[in-house]
This record gives C-alpha cells, structure tokens and sequence, in this order.
C-alpha cells in the first residue's frame, strides 16, 4: 500500500461500503473527526472555542455544505439540460435557533427550531424568467428536500 494510501486508509480495516459514510474519531484533539466517503477523506472538528482545534467544519458547517453543494449542482443539471447560459452558481449558507414562536411556517410553536438561510448568486445572462425557475428549482435539490421532510433515524450498537 502507498503512503497516500495509507493516510486514506479507513481506522481498523472498516471501510465504507457502497452508500455508507464512515467517521472515526482521528485520534488528535477532544473533537476531531475523520469522515470516509469511499475514496475521499475529510476532517471535522469543532472551534477552538468550543474545545476544538478547528481542524475542519463543525458538523453544522458539514450540513450547510451538503445543502450548498446539492442546491448548486441541481441549478447546474437543469440549466445545462435547458441550454441556458448559466456561468456561476454561488451559494451562501447561514444556520441558527429561532424561537418556534417567531416561526410563520412551523406547526411547532414552543422552544426553538432550527433556520437555514440560503443565499444564491447567479452569473450568466438569464432572463427574469430564467432567474424566477432557477430558484423553484434549488427547492427541489435532494438534500433540500430530504431536510424539510420529518426523517427517522435509526441507531444500533455494534460491537466488535
């Protein structure tokens, strides 16, 4: 095995199967994490602040980054397939607590939710139409979608 292999070895043999994401703790730091997607490898981490080394994104940061990349992309894919002259995609993303209160759209009205605000930047010479269509279709991206859905998520121990 080669040294880049080696560092972008899965810990202990495990690594991810087909559609499995795999994170273990790396072994630096209270918080640091290493997350395997088959053949990538990333770090997270929490701020310093927090108690981290700031290493890589927190896991809200993570999130936000998997919304922003899925909107870009499927603004990408649809202009592509429509032949209009999209040039750049640019999507800036923002999560906080809000009292459920304050929220129009919620059916919780107690405690707090979570709020993601999504910002996209579109350069290329689109028409208002383009633009209008552009934006209900960042609504449809996967990832979106799979968010504003109630989830389940199911949790076992496994031992070794």
């Amino acid at each position: 095995m080669s040294n880049a292999e080696t560092r972008n070895a899965a810990p202990f043999g495990q690594a991810p199967t087909g559609g499995e994401v795999l994170v273990a703790e790396a072994g630096f730091g209270r918080f640091a994490q290493v997350v395997y997607d088959g053949k990538h490898r990333l770090t997270a981490d929490e701020p310093v602040e927090a108690g981290g080394l700031d290493t890589g994104p927190n896991p809200y940061g993570l999130l936000l980054a998997a919304l922003g990349a899925c909107t870009s992309m499927t603004l990408r894919m649809y202009a592509a397939r429509k032949s209009w002259p999209l040039k750049q995609v640019t999507v800036r993303l923002r999560q906080y607590k809000i009292h459920a209160v304050d929220c129009a759209e919620c059916e919780q009205k107690e405690g707090k939710v979570d709020r993601i605000e999504r910002e996209i930047e579109l350069t290329g010479e689109l028409s208002a139409e383009q633009r209008q269509r552009l934006l209900e279709i960042a609504n449809k991206c996967p990832v979106h979608q799979t968010l504003e859905r109630r989830n389940e998520i199911v949790t076992q121990l496994r031992t070794s």
